[in-house]
């Protein structure tokens, strides 16, 4: 047997190949939702994912006013940011922040759930979040993802 025949094939900026894709949000739980966002953004769904490189795709989240949380987080859960000044620690519900604006929810699910360095900028700036259905990316004709057949 020719060991030479089977090299790992590492993909760069040059090989890797975009596409974009649509994920309705109407009725899903925002963690399995985020989670599943997140694979397609860093590309882990492709068979030649390299994790040093951003070999994701182009993902657009429609209807996220529709999304759900389960048991009582609509409550318990908070969003905790500091002004940097002293006794400047801020804290949001996540209805306090679903009312402020429903895609800032998705956001930030999706982005604690990528590399927290340079890579992972640049991957959660492939995520477009809208509120409704009405998104700009028509000219991009993304192909539809439904998220209930990945189980």
């Amino acid at each position: 047997m020719d060991t030479l025949s089977y090299k790992t094939v590492s993909a760069n900026k040059a090989t890797v190949t975009k596409e974009w894709l649509l994920v309705d949000a109407d009725g899903q739980t925002l963690g399995r939702l985020a989670s599943e966002v997140a694979k397609l953004l860093r590309g882990k769904h492709k068979p030649s994912f390299t994790p040093h490189v951003d070999c994701g795709d182009n993902v657009i989240v429609t209807n996220a006013a529709k999304i759900q949380l389960s048991g009582n987080k609509w409550e318990s859960k908070e969003y905790i940011r500091h002004t940097g000044y002293p006794g400047g620690q801020r804290s949001l519900t996540a209805r306090e922040l679903f009312g402020k604006d429903p895609a800032r929810l998705i956001e930030k699910s999706v982005k604690g759930m990528l590399p927290k360095n340079k890579l992972g900028a640049a991957i959660f700036r492939n995520l477009k979040v809208y509120s409704d259905d009405n998104h700009g990316q028509e000219a991009q004709k993304p192909r539809v993802i439904n998220l209930n057949d990945n189980k």
